[in-house]
C-alpha cells in the first residue's frame, strides 16, 4: 500500500514494533484527545515533537514521513492561515502543529503494525457488541477499506490535478469538479463489487 497519508508496514524490531496492537490504538486515541482538549501554540509544538520522537524511536525512513507531511501540508498551511487571520500566528502554528502531530502519528502507527493486526484487535474488541447488532467483522472490513483507500484517493485527486494543468487550467474548481465525480464513481464501483459478491446483505 502506498505510504501518502498512512504508512505501510515496515517491519523492524524496535519496541514501538513489539507493544501489542490493542495497546498501540489506545495511546493513539489518548494522543488525539490531548490534540483536541490541549489548546495552546506551546502543546501542539510539544505534541509534534513527541510524534517525531517516537518515528525516530520506530525508525522510519525520511522519505516516509516527508511524503506523510507533503499529503496534508497544503491543507494544513491553508487551515492555519485562516486561524491566523482569525485569532493570530499562535493559532496558526498551533494548528499546523496539530494536524502535522496527528498525520505523524498515523504514520507511526500503520508502520509499525500490520493492517492484519490492528482489524484482527478491533473485532476482538468489538466482539461484546454483537448483543446490541454490531457485526465487528463488517465494522473491521470498513475500516480496512477506507485506509486502502486513501492512497487511491490522494492518486486521483493528483491525477486531475495534473490533467487540468496539462489543458492549462489552474483554477481549483476545474479540477474539484472532476475529482468528486470519480471519487464517487469509484465509490459506487466498490459498493457494486461488494453486492455481487453478498456483502452487505442482510
Amino acid at each position: 500500500m502506498s505510504s501518502l497519508l498512512v504508512g505501510g508496514y515496515l517491519a523492524g524490531d524496535t519496541w514501538l514494533h513489539r507493544l501489542p496492537p490493542g495497546l498501540k490504538l489506545l495511546a493513539s486515541a489518548a494522543f488525539g484527545v490531548a490534540v483536541v482538549l490541549l489548546r495552546s501554540m506551546t502543546a501542539g509544538l510539544g505534541l509534534l515533537a513527541l510524534a517525531l520522537a517516537l518515528a525516530v524511536v520506530a525508525r522510519l525512513p525520511v522519505g516516509v514521513l516527508l511524503r506523510a507531511a507533503r499529503g496534508i501540508l497544503l491543507l494544513a498551511v491553508l487551515l492555519s492561515a485562516i486561524q491566523g487571520w482569525l485569532d493570530g500566528w499562535q493559532k496558526a502554528v498551533e494548528t499546523l502543529a496539530d494536524l502535522l502531530a496527528l498525520v505523524l502519528l498515523g504514520v507511526v502507527l500503520t508502520s509499525t503494525t500490520s493492517v492484519n493486526a490492528l482489524l484482527d484487535t478491533l473485532v476482538a474488541a468489538m466482539r461484546p457488541l454483537r448483543r446490541v447488532g454490531v457485526d465487528p467483522e463488517r465494522v473491521a472490513l470498513t475500516f480496512a477499506m477506507a485506509i486502502q483507500s486513501l492512497p487511491a484517493t490522494v492518486a486521483l485527486a493528483v491525477e486531475t490535478r495534473d490533467a487540468a494543468r496539462a489543458r492549462g487550467i489552474r483554477h481549483p474548481r476545474a479540477y474539484l469538479t472532476p475529482f468528486v465525480v470519480r471519487v464517487v464513481a469509484r465509490a459506487h464501483e466498490t459498493g457494486a463489487a461488494l453486492h455481487a459478491r453478498g456483502i452487505g446483505e442482510d
